[in-house]
């Protein structure tokens, strides 16, 4: 189960928010038992790129046999 300030991984892309699928984000806070969770993504330098309330099926928990991968993102200044 996922629970506070664990790291999740995007299942689906959010242009919208300038996310795409497989982004890293840290949950600030799980809502209704694991229905959803409000999940933080940054860049690796901490600027909040957005801050964003999910279902449970657009996130899941990282796999132990997993490596993070680096994109380049627009920030607004």
């Amino acid at each position: 189960m996922i629970k506070e300030l664990d790291s999740v991984v995007l299942t689906t892309d959010l242009p919208e928010h300038g996310l795409a699928k497989d982004d890293i984000g840290t949950v600030v806070l799980v809502h209704e038992g694991g229905k959803g969770c409000t999940v933080e993504f940054m860049t690796l330098a901490g600027h909040t790129i957005a801050v964003v309330t999910l279902l449970a099926n657009q996130i899941r928990q990282i796999a132990k046999d997993e490596i993070a991968h680096a994109r380049h993102v627009a920030v607004a200044a």
